[in-house]
């Protein structure tokens, strides 16, 4: 079909099914790179635009979904399907850039000038977003796109405009500026970190809290936490001290919606329901919270919230995802169920035991231990993937390797075997990014104190006791402020249930107190001991 004839566009835009979502995508990317090429008269080529833009968003979001639940390598199987995705939004922003350009020598769409600059910027960002959801690297030149659109929009003085926008769940409108602010929050919400639900509520929550956010020429403040952006550059928004001087240089303000988001969390804890604060009807009440509050410090006070600097580090660590290996990482023998309310054997001989009875000779040598250990890992399939370190702080690791058979998914519960320490330590996931070379990056957030391996069941008013499962504990550290804590397999946690936890010391009945972290494979909760009597 040829789509060179605005008149035929619309035809064919009436007769359209979106049940199919690959035609129907493959029939409008063609459609819009036609009229692209094509250069129809504005008027005519916005017309088409507008009139395919719900549908077009509705597909584009579907065939989406297909490369968001897991990070997506470059050469995976729905690449392609990224690549479509893009370049369809990519021709969209360029469409309505060059409908601006013509119809300012021709001046029939005066009251549409702020229009074409919201959707310019719209679009351009969902490029960045598409590259967020599918956890890859944002290719050069992304981001200029979407600072010049906006710098176009600022110097038409269209930035403050509101026009009606269908796509914006919140408001049902949004300005070039508002746009625009909201792919900076997208940005800083650490979005590789997000699965796909969490990202969905972040892209509707940046369109809902962006209004609150402003951007001015006053670039005297150079404070660790006041953020900028540069809209000469290639990035998005950064610690403004570290940022060129250039005539392109904006001051990032989030005070006001800082302001915006205790409000909200207020509400949240009175009861009002996250449908009724623009959050959506999609979000529970908890988890709403917990993701907002984890963005009060991004968004409303422009700061990371790293407590620890982070130093460059060349070598390599140890990093594995499955609960066993980590189990025998950290106590040097499989996890085995109790069978008896006994006594364990003493814990020297535990470390020194291994599966089927066999034993690891007492060694002296640190040296010769880690490397026994290594072996009989490697041989029980429990071993660790090796993985490069880029850089360390206290409280975490950014790590990169070429993926190899195991896959990691966000908030995972890892052990990370450092290359200067004896023992495994506890981590999680807290981002993933695919570079264009194929790399995986990863971030690791460090849980506090060193674990020992327990074994833990739910206990029962009623009928038999389930049997022990593998958990963990890790101790307090009055330092920073840390309770003793335990990690248990996934959605374990109840408030007030009560537990077993058995160990090499003996027997102990716990009751759980509150969910510390939820992670995509376990929970961390506080405890208290059981008192005697209702043991």
């Amino acid at each position: 079909m040829n789509f060179r004839s605005p008149a035929d566009c619309l035809n064919a835009l009436q007769r359209i099914h979106p049940v199919d979502v690959d035609a129907t995508q493959a029939m409008l990317s063609t459609m819009v790179a036609e009229l692209l090429e094509s250069m129809p008269p504005p008027n005519q080529h916005l017309e088409v635009l507008e009139t395919a833009r719900e549908t077009l968003a509705f597909v584009q979001a579907e065939v989406g979904k297909r490369y968001a639940a897991q990070p997506l390598p470059p050469d995976g199987m729905e690449n392609r399907t990224l690549q479509r995705v893009i370049a369809l939004w990519d021709n969209l922003a360029r469409s309505y850039a060059l409908i601006a350009r013509r119809d300012a020598e021709e001046g029939t769409l005066d009251d549409q000038r702020a229009l074409l600059a919201q959707r310019r910027i719209h679009c351009a960002g969902m490029v960045l977003t598409e590259y967020f959801r599918a956890h890859r690297e944002v290719p050069a030149g992304c981001w200029t796109e979407v600072h010049d659109g906006y710098a176009a929009s600022v110097q038409a003085g269209l930035q403050g405009i509101r026009v009606a926008d269908r796509l914006n769940e919140v408001w049902r409108a949004q300005s070039p500026h508002e746009a625009y602010v909201t792919v900076l929050l997208v940005d800083l919400a650490n979005p590789y970190g997000r699965d796909q639900r969490e990202l969905g509520w972040l892209l509707r929550w940046a369109q809902r809290f962006a209004p609150y956010s402003k951007l001015s020429g006053d670039v005297v403040d150079q404070r660790a936490n006041v953020y900028g952006v540069d809209l000469g550059g290639d990035r998005g928004l950064g610690p403004i001290g570290l940022l060129p001087r250039t005539t392109g240089l904006m001051r990032f303000d989030g005070s006001a919606l800082g302001e915006q988001i205790r409000a909200v969390l207020k509400q949240l804890k009175d009861g009002v329901k996250p449908g009724s604060l623009g959050l959506g009807e999609d979000c529970p009440r908890d988890a709403c919270a917990r993701l907002l509050l984890s963005l009060y410090r991004p968004w409303g006070q422009s700061s990371s919230g790293r407590r620890f600097p982070r130093r460059a580090m060349e070598g390599t660590i140890g990093l594995t995802g499955d609960w066993l290996a980590i189990g025998f990482g950290i106590s040097g023998r499989v996890f085995e169920a109790p069978r008896t309310a006994g006594a364990r054997a003493d814990v020297r001989e535990d470390i020194s035991l291994l599966t089927f009875g066999e034993r690891v000779s007492p060694s002296d040598d640190a040296a010769t231990r880690k490397e026994n250990h290594r072996h009989e890992a490697e041989r029980l399939g429990l071993g660790c993937e090796n993985w490069k370190l880029l850089d360390q702080s206290v409280g975490g690791f950014r790590i990169e390797q070429a993926p190899r058979a195991e896959r990691l998914e966000h908030h995972q519960l890892v052990g990370v075997q450092p290359r200067d320490g004896d023992s495994m330590v506890l981590g999680q996931v807290s981002w993933l990014m695919f570079r264009t070379d194929g790399r995986l990056q990863a971030g690791i957030h460090l849980l506090s104190g060193v674990p020992r391996v327990i074994a833990v069941r739910p206990l029962m008013a009623e009928g038999r006791q389930p049997a022990y499962q593998q958990g963990f504990a890790l101790p307090a550290n009055p330092a920073l402020r840390v309770s003793a804590s335990l990690i248990l397999p996934g959605s374990w946690y109840q408030r007030d249930r009560t537990l077993e936890m058995r160990e090499s010391g003996g027997t102990r009945t716990l009751r759980m107190t509150q969910l510390l972290l939820r992670g995509a494979n376990f929970d961390q909760v506080a405890f208290e001991p059981m008192p005697a009597s209702q043991e």
